[in-house]
């Protein structure tokens, strides 16, 4: 038979006051909250430039942490603060087309990246408008984004290439309207066809 005197005490469970425990849930939810707000951002499709992909009106989640902890890919859908009126325009939304150190040319309204044609099925329509033969050669920070909708976007092409440091993440959940839910995913390229010296 157990000798109950020779026994350690239980420990005593103490149940703390119902406001306490309001108080340490809205701390953890306050606390979640801010981690998720550093970590992503919000933002609002306006105007036309990235149809038929994306229209306004539609909200996405933007994650800063993917260009934090990885390097852009070409094909993501990046928000970015405009390279030419950073402070005047509200942050722009459009797909990576250029990487650094690459060469990107647009010929005859197609695009090359160091000499060899790109293969868009992102875009519906043949580009007839801001599609002069013109080539831009790329910095160790600098990217080429272009809107989907080729005739009605303003980007790379009228304020040249984006530095790293105007980048706000990639676009990776678009949850407005509630219709258009849903995860974006990123045309996926082959190995790196266009890396110079190939």
């Amino acid at each position: 038979m157990v000798d109950q005197a020779a026994m350690p005490p239980r420990p005593r469970l103490r149940r703390r006051g119902f406001i306490y425990e309001i108080l340490e849930t809205l701390v953890l939810i306050v606390a979640i909250y801010a981690l998720v707000d550093l970590a992503s951002a919000r933002f609002y499709v306006d105007g036309p430039s990235m149809e038929p992909n994306f229209f306004t009106g539609q909200r996405v989640i933007v994650s800063r942490v993917n260009f934090l902890l990885g390097q852009p890919e070409r094909g993501e859908i990046i928000v970015f603060d405009s390279p030419d009126r950073p402070n005047v325009d509200p942050p722009l939304i459009k797909r990576l087309i250029g990487m650094p150190g690459e060469t990107v040319e647009i010929r005859d309204s197609l695009v090359y990246i160091n000499g060899e044609l790109l293969d868009e099925p992102y875009i519906n329509e043949p580009c007839t408008r801001n599609c002069e033969d013109k080539t831009w050669e790329l910095g160790p920070d600098e990217y080429f984004a272009m809107g989907d909708n080729r005739n009605r976007s303003r980007d790379s092409r009228s304020f040249g290439p984006v530095n790293h440091s105007h980048l706000i993440g990639e676009a990776l959940i678009r949850y407005w309207p509630p219709a258009d839910w849903g995860l974006l995913y990123k045309f996926h390229f082959p190995t790196n066809p266009f890396t110079q010296g190939n």
